[in-house]
């Protein structure tokens, strides 16, 4: 690898670790990145997934050793996230990889304009509407289908899924998403790692710098950035997947 290519590798795992644990949508910044510099849809797929389980690893265990989640009683709903990541997983290493490259951008713009205007996560505690099973059956499976196959914006999917069904402030959906972001990352991780589809040395270089924003942004966890951050990672997000719709 060129130095220049591993500086923007690691710049960019750095700052969307940090993104990805205040606001969300890392995943809209590392997958534009990785198809930038020339890799296959499938690959550029299995390498954001190596680089994301760094992230969610650390800002999962900066949570869990803050008592803010309770692994024993979320079991049955990181077992169903892993079996619709992994779900997913398979479905996209079957799927042409020239319908890939033309869908994944689509997907990308459609996500980022779903990140721009959906109503971001609030302080405010709600009452919870559906019990951890048909949490877990609902949204832990069919988000992570969605992580499995694609990825971008998943976190956010499960944030407004522990708001709206369970009654999560903004610190508890945090915390929770970042479990089940790590649980559906990994389980893809396995499957594209033993197909062959994850480029292990970019990958690595990016999830250095994952680790290291991850951390700083779960320490953070405020909003005070999300309104500058993420209208700067759609335009982003958006004019990358024109370039390569266009080429």
């Amino acid at each position: 690898m060129e130095l220049d290519i591993m500086l923007l590798l690691f710049g960019t795992g750095l700052v969307a670790g940090m993104v990805d644990a205040i606001a969300g949508g890392g995943g809209l910044i590392t997958l534009p990145v990785l198809l930038f510099i020339g890799l296959g849809p499938t690959e550029a797929l299995a390498t954001n997934k190596l680089q994301g389980s760094f992230g969610t690893f650390s800002a999962s265990l900066y949570f869990v050793r803050r008592g803010l989640v309770k692994l024993s009683e979320i079991r049955f709903l990181i077992f169903c996230t892993f079996i619709g990541s992994a779900a997913g997983t398979l479905m996209v290493q079957y799927t042409d990889p020239r319908v890939l490259a033309r869908v994944i951008p689509l997907l990308l713009i459609a996500t980022a304009l779903y990140f721009l205007f959906a109503p971001p996560v609030t302080e405010e505690t709600r009452r919870q509407r559906v019990s951890y099973p048909l949490f877990a059956l609902g949204i832990g499976f069919s988000v992570g289908f969605y992580d499995g196959f694609f990825g971008p914006g998943a976190g956010t999917f499960f944030a407004v899924g522990g708001v709206l069904l369970m009654g999560f402030n903004l610190i508890q959906t945090t915390a929770h998403t970042k479990v089940l972001n790590f649980t559906s990352n990994l389980a893809s991780l396995i499957l594209f790692a033993l197909a062959g589809h994850v480029v292990w040395q970019l990958g690595l270089v990016m999830a250095a710098g994952q680790l290291i924003g991850a951390h700083i942004g779960a320490r953070m966890v405020v909003r005070k950035g999300a309104r500058l951050i993420r209208p700067l990672i759609v335009v982003v997000t958006i004019l990358v997947s024109l370039k390569l719709l266009l080429e």
